[in-house]
């Protein structure tokens, strides 16, 4: 088999993996700002509280298929459903196409960035215990031996969160309130013990251009920019972090 066919190969099967993992991210989030459990209960409308069938359950498919909307009474269903799957199959693909059968180990990764990108975008939350769900397995698939070495990930462990809560320190400090939430540090650690220290200054720089062009688009388009609105940074670090192991992994480093 050619390299090409089976990456491809690999890029589809942890692409379909992704599409039915978004699928349980999606729950995931969406509950947890209800403040529902994720493993309890069945999938259900929204509207009128039907419970979903197994062909309304399908990942991306189905919501092509009902145009976005519950079979039984029409209400629309929530679109970050079908946003987060599509992510998250574009996610598994993309480990699959530079990993092949490794590919699980950067799904791993970017799934549990979207999760937590998601909640950082939609309630400006990074839950502990998926910050140290990302920790952890950072820590297991380096001492599984993948890519970067051990000691390169608990310097960048240290590094990202230091880095990270020494500005928010110091912020707070200069102009007496927070401008860093108490989770960006401890995803930034998170991301370090995952890419290692030689990456993040790469991964910060891309978070804060990215930032920097959502704010200059947004006053582009007439929107009021003020100095002391919100920005999920925690987000931003997500979007970053995922395409630097990406890139890592395709370049052989």
């Amino acid at each position: 088999m050619t390299f090409i066919a089976a990456s491809g190969l690999w890029a589809g099967i942890y692409g379909v993996a992704g599409a039915i993992v978004g699928s349980f991210v999606a729950a995931l989030v969406l509950r947890w700002l209800d403040g529902r459990s994720v493993m309890a209960g069945r999938s259900a409308c929204d509207g009128c509280g039907g419970i979903l069938r197994a062909w309304e359950l399908v990942p991306i498919v189905s919501a092509l298929a009902l145009r976005g909307r519950c079979a039984r009474c029409g209400q629309g269903i929530d679109p970050i459903h079908f946003r987060i799957e599509l992510l998250a199959l574009a996610i598994g693909g993309a480990a699959g196409w530079v990993a092949g059968p490794d590919g699980w180990v950067g799904a791993v990764f970017g799934w549990s960035l979207l999760a937590l990108g998601a909640l950082d975008a939609l309630a400006l939350w990074l839950p502990d215990r998926l910050t140290a769900w990302l920790a952890g397995t950072g820590l297991l698939t380096g001492a599984l031996g993948f890519a970067p070495l051990w000691g390169d990930r608990i310097i960048g462990g240290v590094a990202g969160f230091g880095a990270l809560w020494v500005i928010a320190a110091a912020y707070r400090h200069w102009r007496g309130r927070d401008g860093m939430g108490g989770g960006d540090p401890k995803l930034m650690g998170a991301i370090g013990l995952w890419l290692g220290w030689r990456m993040l200054p790469a991964v910060l720089l891309a978070a804060c251009v990215i930032g920097l062009g959502y704010v200059a688009a947004r006053r582009m388009l007439g929107a009021r920019v003020a100095g002391d609105d919100m920005v999920p940074l925690g987000l931003l670090l997500a979007i970053a972090a995922y395409p630097s192991w990406v890139l890592m992994i395709a370049s052989g480093s």
